[in-house]
Parts: C-alpha cells; structure tokens; sequence
C-alpha cells in the first residue's frame, strides 16, 4: 500500500466509527426522554417551589436589583422604608394592621434596625443582614400571620430556642412581648 492510500483507508476507518458510536448514544437519548415524557404524561412530575415561592423569589430579585442603584445611604434608607410601608398598604386586615403595628414596635426598641423588604416581606436588618421579619397570612395562604427572627438575632438560650411566632392578632402584651424580644436580638 503506498502512502496516498493510507490517509484515505483511515478516513474511511473513521467514517464507519462514527455511525456506530452514534448509533450506540441515540437509544439512551431517546430512553432520558421516553422517561421524562413518561413522568409528564402522568402528572407525577414534582414540582420544586410553588407559585407563591417563585413569586417571593421574584420580588427577592428584585430587590438586590433596587439595593444596587447608586445613591446616598440616606437616600436608600428612606426608599426601603417607603418600600416596606407601601408592602405593608397592599396586605389585607388583619395582617396590614398587626404589621403597622410591629412596624412601630420594632423603630422604637430597636431603632437601629432598618426596615427594608426581603423576599417581599416587611424586615428590619443591622448592617445589611436581616435580623427579623413579617409574613402575612396571605404570603403562602396560610392559616396565620408569622413573626420571626433569622440566625443574625442574638436569641440563644440554651440548646433550643424559638425563632418564629404565630399571630392571629397583636395585643398590648405581645407588643411588649415583642418589643423585648428585637432588643435581645440586637444587643
């Protein structure tokens, strides 16, 4: 054989390699995807966060989008706040009247906490970090409004200790319940 002949054989050799490599991924391509039509055509498909879930993740991204314009500190403070107001007008009774209220609590115990909006939540933060937040009821629809805390509030008692509360209304005691509790979490 000379030397013309040899590039062309292994080309050849080549070219009837490659359909039979093909050959051999297709039928796993087309079972990942019998499969994955299998899982839809049934229904069973889990879904991984529900409407209201992406919702807050929206609203969550919006938010790192409007904290990273350009302005004064003083400026962004006051838009935060005006955010968490405005959140705190869209929310229905009883929620809208128990997160005024929390509102006012949390600015006089902890004046040093900034209100600010996270995943679509009126929340209060120190030094950028939230420390405590307000969920409606309406939120994830679910059956109570839920005060909470996040592992920036200096809670710890002992091995266990709660980081979130139920509310279904705001008395005069829980204010002062509450009050107590964000200036534990600050110091």
């Amino acid at each position: 054989m000379n030397d013309a002949q040899k590039p062309a054989r292994k080309s050849a050799q080549k070219a009837a390699q490659k359909p039979a490599k093909k050959a051999a991924q297709k039928p796993a391509k087309k079972a990942a995807t019998k499969a994955v039509k299998r899982t839809a055509a049934t229904g069973k498909a889990s879904q991984r966060f529900t409407d209201e879930e992406r919702a807050a993740m929206k609203e969550r991204a919006q938010e790192l989008k409007a904290s990273a314009r350009r302005g004064s500190r003083a400026e962004k403070a006051a838009q935060d706040e005006a955010a968490v107001l405005a959140k705190i007008a869209e929310m229905q009774e009883p929620d809208r009247g128990m997160a005024e209220r929390l509102h006012a609590v949390i600015k006089a115990s902890a004046p040093g906490l900034a209100p600010r909006l996270w995943y679509g939540m009126p929340a209060y933060a120190r030094e950028g970090k939230v420390v405590c937040f307000f969920q409606s009821a309406q939120k994830f629809n679910a059956r109570y409004a839920t005060f909470g805390f996040s592992d920036e509030a200096n809670l710890d008692e002992g091995t266990m200790w709660p980081t979130s509360y139920a509310l279904k209304e705001l008395t005069a005691a829980d204010e002062a319940r509450i009050g107590a509790l964000v200036q534990k979490a600050v110091n």
